[in-house]
């Protein structure tokens, strides 16, 4: 294949014209601003998508991207233990972003969707306020929410997964229909 497991964006702009490009974010997220001739697959629709990326595979190098490169780096593996190979954009959108290259939006008004982190932080944040306020008002019981989320928490960073921006993806203004690969 002749591609790395991880391309920075200094390597990945030269062969962007070679280089089918897909995001793994939220449609949410990918509508904020993309890579050029980027489609979207989210990363809990990498399964279902198999058949195509491996057709696509077929025509040329897979670049994942997402917003730092992480949820990239996770797809890249899925699709390796599938026999379909394919490298992750070191710190994705962002650096991409950072380092002076444009980004593409869907035509039209652009709404803003927060990135799939600050969704996490946000809601992970309100919950533990609101188990405090409840445990202060209510019940003392309540400030189990609280212990729950931070639990999550620690969870989420030993394994590097996160059930909360799984249950997020899942909200109307993160689950648009993907692009159709091409």
């Amino acid at each position: 294949m002749g591609i790395s497991r991880t391309l920075s964006v200094a390597e990945a702009l030269p062969r962007l014209p070679e280089l089918h490009v897909v995001d793994v974010r939220t449609p949410g997220e990918f509508a904020s601003g993309r890579l050029p001739g980027a489609v979207n697959v989210p990363l809990d629709r990498i399964d279902d998508s198999l058949a195509d990326l491996r057709h696509t595979a077929e025509t040329g190098p897979l670049l994942l991207v997402c917003a730092s490169g992480t949820r990239s780096g996770k797809g890249a593996e899925v699709l390796a233990s599938h026999g379909i190979a394919a490298a992750s954009l070191s710190g994705g959108t962002r650096a991409w972003a950072d380092a002076g290259h444009g980004l593409e939006y869907p035509p039209g008004p652009v709404r803003a969707v927060w990135g799939m982190e600050r969704q996490v932080r946000f809601t992970a944040g309100a919950l533990v306020l609101l188990g405090l306020v409840l445990g202060l008002l209510v019940h003392p019981a309540f400030q189990l929410l609280s212990a729950a989320i931070a639990g999550g928490l620690v969870f989420s960073a030993l394994t590097d997964t996160c059930g909360m921006a799984v249950v997020l993806g899942r909200l109307p203004f993160n689950r648009r229909g993907p692009a159709p690969l091409g």
